[in-house]
This record gives C-alpha cells, structure tokens and sequence, in this order.
C-alpha cells in the first residue's frame, strides 16, 4: 500500500477537481459518464480516481444514511471543555472522542472550548449514557454544554469546488 502524500505534495488539475466535484455528488457514477463529462477517457478517468485514492485526496467511498431510517433520530452538538490540553490524559481523551461510535465529527478547536461534538443517538438515554462514559468519567472534561437539533437543515461533507480554476 502507497503511504498517504501530504496535501502540499498533492497537484490536481481542472480535470481531478471536476472527477471530484462530481464523485462528491454520486460516488457510484460510471467512469465512462464521468470522462464524457470531463472530456477525458475512462481509462484516464480510472488512473486519475486511483492516485488521488491513493494519496488520500479521496480518503473513503461510503453509503450516507439517513439517521431517521435507522432510528437514530437524535443529532446532538457537544461543546467540550478541558482542564488541560496538554499530556497523555489530552490524547487519550482524543482517542476515546473518536472512537465513540455515537460520535459522528469530532473537531479539536480553538476559542472557550476545546472540542466540539456532532453526536447521532437513537434516544436520549442513549445520549445520557454516553455522557456519562466520555464527560462524567473523564477527569480531564472540566464542562461540556449540548445543543440539541430541531431539524437537519442541511448535513453534507461536500467541499466547494471549482474545476473550472486551472490548477496546473
């Protein structure tokens, strides 16, 4: 397996930004409609899907669920305080953030807080649970703070792209 290049390292023209802007809408779109639409062939469209997997451009190819489907109706925002940033108790708390599997984002921020949480669940229940297991027994959580979502207005992990930009 190559080893993942660094984004600095990564050059992508107008026609990886286009294959991309259309993958983010359908990553099961054939390769042949998708050089039709570029204007490359599809063997070129396949090459150029390969290295940016490969170097981590596209990190996954997943199936978005809606939560409702699957009873877990519930998106929570978790603002997370810490008493330090520092040490082994930081990384820890990191790892046991991200392997939650009610965690759906994790991001370490800067500002009043020092994490924020976007957080799936089917009840609150299980949301109380999970704050007793991450906040409640992690000494190093000095406060958390949640906002509870009425509606999903809009949820996506689409990057705005322009393949019209010429990159090259």
């Amino acid at each position: 397996m190559i080893d993942k290049i660094s984004a600095d390292m990564v050059e992508l023209d107008r026609f990886d930004l286009a294959i991309l802007e259309i993958l983010q809408r359908d990553n099961k779109t054939p390769q042949r409609s998708i050089a039709e639409v570029v204007g490359l062939s599809a063997p070129a469209v396949q090459r150029r899907i390969k290295r940016m997997e490969e170097t981590g451009t596209i990190a996954a190819n997943v199936a978005v669920i809606e939560p409702s489907h699957v009873r877990h109706e519930i998106t929570v925002f978790v603002e997370v305080e810490m008493h330090s940033e520092f040490g082994a108790t930081h990384d820890a708390t990191k790892k046991s953030f991200a392997e939650a599997p009610e965690v759906q984002q994790c991001y370490y921020v800067t500002g009043e807080v020092d994490f924020i949480l976007i957080v799936v669940v089917r009840t609150m229940g299980d949301y109380e649970a999970m704050t007793r297991r991450l906040f409640f027994a992690n000494r190093n959580v000095k406060r958390f703070r949640s906002f509870v979502a009425m509606d999903r207005v809009k949820v996506g992990l689409n990057i705005a792209l322009d393949p019209q930009r010429d990159r090259s």
